[in-house]
């Protein structure tokens, strides 16, 4: 059962959200009905929710730092590989979102802003072999789990990035060109997400996507995102509830949708 914020944010977002008949730019009807909507299989797919099952059956307890939101951000806590792999790991269905987003638009400069147990961060990495996945992740204990799942499921194209994302973020944007993709999953209040968002906008193009996650899992997060959608750099957005789509295509007019997901 959803928490009382959540499910009132939902009720509203199931209100405004349209199906296809109700989406008229062909960029996002098509991103929409071939992508978005996608329910067949990929070779992906069993690979990593193998490795999500393994995990979720993993008993074994590592000594954490958190930098994520929180009184308790900053402090090392003992935690279980199951219980981080069931509360932190997205669920197959967005995971796999983000592999087919990667897969259609082909990017060659990924950034994942929160690995975790390197479930999500393998989707992208496996949506386009050839690109390079850059994932940024705070604790070096998980990080270490995070390179054992890179190593099972044979991922090439993975660097890992490993410290306080304050500091690595603006390290790691001076070694690239340009960012093709980007998914923001590090932080889940206002200050950071806006700051990691327009740190990344300066190494955008307009064919770049950038991917929020938990669009609603705070006020904080709910203001960000509000916000995001005004911002004169971004020109279309895609509301799918859980996770939001930005785009940057001048030759789309700014439209915000919200989408039924």
């Amino acid at each position: 059962m959803l928490p009382f914020h959540l499910a009132a944010h939902y009720l509203l977002y199931r209100l405004k959200a349209f199906k296809l008949h109700g989406v008229h730019s062909p960029f996002v009807f098509d991103l929409y009905q071939n992508v978005i909507l996608h329910d067949g299989d990929y070779y992906a797919y069993p690979q990593i929710e193998d490795m999500r099952a393994s995990l979720l059956f993993d008993d074994r307890t590592i000594e954490v730092t958190d930098f994520g939101a929180g009184p308790k951000a900053g402090l090392k806590k003992k935690r279980k590989i199951s219980y981080i792999a069931r509360t932190s790991a997205k669920p197959p269905k967005y995971a796999q979102l983000l592999f087919r987003l990667v897969s259609h638009f082909r990017p060659n400069t990924v950034f994942d802003l929160g690995t975790s147990l390197g479930l999500t961060t393998s989707y992208l990495a496996k949506g386009n072999e050839q690109a390079t996945v850059y994932t940024f992740e705070g604790c070096p204990a998980i990080a270490a789990e995070a390179h054992d799942t890179f190593e099972k499921l044979n991922l090439q194209n993975v660097k890992q990035v490993i410290g306080n994302l304050d500091e690595t973020l603006a390290a790691q944007l001076k070694k690239v060109d340009q960012l093709d993709f980007v998914f923001f999953d590090g932080n889940h209040r206002y200050e950071p997400t806006m700051r990691y968002f327009e740190a990344c906008l300066s190494k955008h193009h307009e064919l770049s996507v950038f991917v929020l996650d938990d669009l609603y899992w705070s006020a904080e997060m709910n203001k960000a995102w509000q916000e995001i959608k005004k911002h004169p750099q971004v020109m279309q957005t895609i509301d799918l509830f859980y996770v939001g789509l930005v785009f940057f295509r001048k030759t789309q007019p700014k439209e915000n949708f919200t989408l039924l997901y």
